[in-house]
């Protein structure tokens, strides 16, 4: 449970710090006979730093309740 706990931090520390991610899909303008006409499309992905402070607090809740050896 240690290791999970860790690995949440890490990602709510990364939510934290990246908070949008863009990519691009192709999607098709025209297609006449043989000459096809693509276009790229921009999309955004936001979220706010909030998210990213919860998921490390749920990490450290994971980590602190983990069984000791």
């Amino acid at each position: 449970m240690k290791k999970a706990g860790i690995f949440i931090i890490i990602v709510g520390l990364l939510l934290t710090i990246f908070t949008a991610v863009s990519f691009f899909t192709r999607e098709k303008v025209a297609d006449i006979g043989t000459v096809k006409i693509m276009r790229n499309k921009p999309h955004y992905l936001a979220w706010s730093p909030l998210v990213g402070i919860a998921v490390m607090g749920i990490g450290g809740v994971v980590l602190f309740l983990s069984p000791r050896k």
